[in-house]
């Protein structure tokens, strides 16, 4: 499938390559040339610290300097990326306000979670939508696994808030996060950066621009760097001899590892074809790998786990003695096989060869990825210009579970997933007149994608749950969209966009024995289950279109689902002086529906619908004092219906599903300053708040309060649950660049960030349903950097976390569940690191 992949990218590339080498060439929208009173982010390295610099960007398919666009975004150049260490894109999005993307434990791999505006997606099984859309280089990334992208030789990074479906590839309800590679120039410059910190941190990062003809240039970046965990990995049987619990390891050496490593390797490259000034080529190619240890967890809590299968060893009941510290725990990264079933066979990964014994696992990600895409930009005349791009994306990783953090053998999961994507986007921009122009384009995606897993699941009472689920889900989309601004008197400019989609997505069930035949404890013959869903979505899972069929298989069976949709956009904006811009809009936005990816028997087989909003947004944008003072700000009312909420309890059995829980009203808003009150000193600050209600009256009463066996109920939603999104946000940042003259300038700076505590979802516990939260932190960094005369040469010193402060960033509660575990992943502790920047 792969290959047919590949052909269909290059038919795609030759055919857009065929239509534009009939008609008469220019530049496309994206890479117009801007107004001189807007120069390029990459520009602002040498521009003066004493103003504002504009940032250019393409939200609305053309360069518009950021004060003209009637949205939402926060643009970030290069420069302040690096001056505020950092380095991937979660640390950037802690800066940004209404903004949330944080790597996920140990259990979801090397994934993130995503939300802008509380709206997004929590759970990387690709059944799911992400809810907030990824693009490097215009070409969307469809997994929330491996997007914890590092910041490799950008331009800048634009994340836009709200409803992005009419103005982006693909659909995206919450928002969209896009990645603008540094175009190669021909001028033979670059950089070489290399930086050595705490924990053995050793990293370097190049860049090189070759010129290889007047037309022809390239540019090829890479970083590396590696660095130790943080969380130690201990054998319990050797902290605590006396337990009971065997050791592994010699007395005085307990710790087996540390967690939360990093190993990331990356390289890319860059072509750019400009024969004429009405013609450019842009060819890109990246390669991804990213190995090291697992996330380091801690264990928070514990609760009594009633099954006979379930024993660290003889009388040695699952409790907290297993709770080991801030920075530690007790994982042991296997289950032993008991009497009644044989172990987890293991596939070596990372290993070099070496197999692994029968019963052993593994504490190591590994993530491997790669792409490439073209973008042809050609003009059909001075007023029509014509943009194809085309992207192909591939991945695969591997990752090991053990939720108990413990030498208990409650579960544990040895976990594959594979993806490919495809896209492509045709976009015609029209300059119709001064005061009138428009877009209009196709999109078409596909992918495939195959999580594969080995699960032994011990905590339930009734029966083991051990069973190989290489489960796979293809997903295809099309759509249709235009966009119309028009300025019918000087100020004002009125906009609109329509888009229509059509998507499908089928997933396909199996629950096997290891040896491959039908797991008959899941997937037992005559055992029936509903229906799906019906109307403008639908679900059906025999792909017949009967959603009113009884089935009774479920190991083979494809859920299909399908869904088209119609979403808008229409905004206004007037510019009250030239230094003031106000404007409000109304947008829409949905997020595909689908089947529960994870039953255990045909009683989960649970489908759910498609949530959709609807977005008001009122804002301004200002420059104040000659472009000393910039304040941009913007307040929003969400409508949002048939929320998609995660359950860890269906019938029969645990599982991890979604259901529609109903309507909510999420109001908010969010504001950026960046200040040059004095020559040479910068500051920046954001501010956001997220207000999100459940409209009581909406609730469905199957999301409410989710059936489990024994009749208990571990609540599902309540009215007066809070958001899943941070209500507060802020940052705060300031730099001063002092002149040595002839030894060039020296440049501290200070940063600050809170963000406030986070709902991570309901449990029960002794019959009792809680809450929980990821606690509020507030975190400071603090960076000084040297610069020669020349300006060609940097020097820094950076701490990150420099108070030290304890925080999580994420929990995950299995009480409810049946697995006694509570656990959470702390973030880093303070950290330092020299880095010397050569620039060429």
């Amino acid at each position: 499938m792969q290959h047919d992949l590949r052909a269909m990218m290059s038919r795609a590339l030759l055919a857009s390559a065929s239509v534009l080498a009939i008609t008469t060439p220019a530049s496309a929208q994206t890479s117009a040339p801007p107004p001189a009173a807007a120069p390029q982010a990459a520009e602002q390295e040498a521009m003066s610290q004493s103003s504002v610099a504009d940032i250019v960007v393409t939200a609305q398919f053309r360069a518009q300097r950021l004060q003209d666009t009637p949205i939402s975004i926060t643009a970030v150049g290069a420069a302040e990326l690096e001056a505020k260490s950092q380095t991937n894109l979660a640390q950037m999005a802690d800066a940004a306000p209404n903004v949330s993307l944080k790597p996920q434990g140990a259990s979801f791999g090397p994934s993130i979670t995503a939300s802008i505006r509380g709206i997004g997606q929590n759970d990387f099984n690709p059944a799911y939508e992400p809810g907030v859309g990824i693009y490097i280089d215009d070409v969307y990334y469809p997994q929330l696994t491996g997007a914890v992208f590092e910041l490799l030789d950008l331009d800048r990074v634009e994340i836009l808030r709200g409803p992005q479906g009419t103005l982006a590839g693909r659909n995206a309800e919450g928002g969209a996060i896009k990645l603008y590679s540094k175009r190669p120039s021909g001028d033979g410059g670059g950089f070489v950066e290399v930086n050595y910190g705490i924990r053995n941190r050793i990293g370097i990062r190049a860049a090189a621009d070759f010129g290889i003809t007047d037309t022809l240039a390239v540019r090829i970046s890479g970083v590396a760097k590696q660095q130790e965990g943080f969380v130690d990995r201990i054998d319990y049987g050797c902290a605590n001899p006396g337990s009971g619990i065997p050791s592994t390891r010699p007395a005085g050496d307990c710790t087996i590892s540390k967690l939360g490593g990093v190993g990331y390797q990356a390289i890319r490259a860059i072509l750019a074809w400009e024969p004429t000034d009405k013609l450019d080529v842009t060819l890109i190619g990246d390669y991804t790998r990213d190995e090291h240890t697992i996330a380091g967890e801690v264990l928070l809590d514990t609760a009594a786990i009633n099954s006979p299968n379930t024993n660290p060893a003889p009388g040695i009941p699952y409790d907290n003695r297993f709770i080991c510290g801030r920075y530690c725990n007790y994982i042991g990264t296997g289950q032993p096989a008991g009497v009644w079933t044989p172990p987890i066979p293991v596939d070596p990964f990372g290993a070099a060869g070496t197999p692994l014994a029968a019963t052993q696992g593994t504490d190591r990600s590994l993530y491997k990825g790669w792409g490439v895409s073209g973008q042809i930009n050609y003009a059909l005349s001075d007023a029509f210009k014509l943009t194809s791009i085309t992207g192909y994306r591939s991945f695969d990783t591997q990752f090991d579970s053990d939720d108990d953090l413990s030498p208990a053998n409650t579960n544990f999961g040895r976990n594959s997933l594979e993806n490919w994507s495809f896209s492509q986007e045709v976009r015609l921009n029209m300059d119709l007149s001064d005061s009138l122009n428009g877009t209009v384009g196709g999109y078409y995606f596909k992918q495939k994608s195959t999580y594969d897993s080995f699960q032994d699941i011990r905590y339930v009472a009734v029966y083991p749950l051990q069973f190989r689920q290489p489960d796979p889900t293809k997903a295809e989309a099309k759509a249709a969209f235009a966009h119309l601004s028009w300025k019918p008197i000087d100020r004002l400019t009125l906009s609109g966009g329509l888009r229509y989609t059509a998507e499908t997505k089928d997933q396909t069930y199996f629950r096997l024995n290891y040896d491959g035949s039908v797991n008959r404890f899941l997937d037992p013959v005559g055992v029936a289950y509903g229906i799906g869903y019906s109307g403008a979505d639908t679900l059906d899972y025999n792909g017949n279109g009967n959603t009113t069929e009884t089935v009774t298989a479920l190991s083979g069976l494809t859920a299909h689902y399908s869904a088209k949709r119609w979403d808008y956009r229409v905004a206004a904006d007037y510019r009250l002086t030239d230094s003031l811009m106000v404007y409000g809009s109304v947008s829409t936005g949905f997020k595909g529906g689908g089947s529960n990816p994870r039953p255990f028997n045909t009683q989960q087989v649970i489908a759910f619908r498609p949530e959709k909003l609807t977005a008001y947004e009122i804002g301004f944008k200002s420059d104040f004092f000659n472009r000393r003072v910039r304040l941009n700000a913007s307040a929003f009312i969400n409508d949002y219906v048939d929320i998609q909420i995660p359950v860890l309890t269906c019938p029969g059995a645990p599982c991890a599903a979604r259901l529609n829980a109903g309507d909510a009203r999420v109001k908010g808003f969010e504001a950026e300053l960046s200040a040059y009150p004095i020559d040479g000193l910068a500051i920046d600050a954001s501010i956001s708040y997220l207000d999100f209600k459940y409209i009581a009256s909406s609730l469905d009463p199957a999301a409410t309060s989710p059936t489990v066996p024994g009749g208990t109920n571990p609540g599902g939603v309540s009215p007066s649950d809070p958001p899943a999104s941070p209500p507060w946000k802020f940052s705060v940042g300031a730099q001063y660049k002092i002149d040595l003259d002839k030894a060039g300038s020296l440049t501290p700076r200070f940063d600050v960030t809170y963000e406030d505590k986070k709902y991570g979802g309901p449990s029960v516990v002794n019959g009792e349903r809680i809450l929980n939260f990821v606690p509020a932190y507030t975190l400071a960094n603090a960076r000084i950097t040297w610069q020669n005369a020349d300006e060609d040469l940097d020097v820094s010193f950076e701490v990150t976390n420099l108070f030290d402060k304890y925080y999580l960033l994420s929990v995950l509660d299995l009480r409810g569940a049946g697995g006694g575990v509570r656990k959470g992943r702390p973030g880093n502790p303070r950290e330092w690191a020299v880095t010397v920047k050569k620039k060429f």
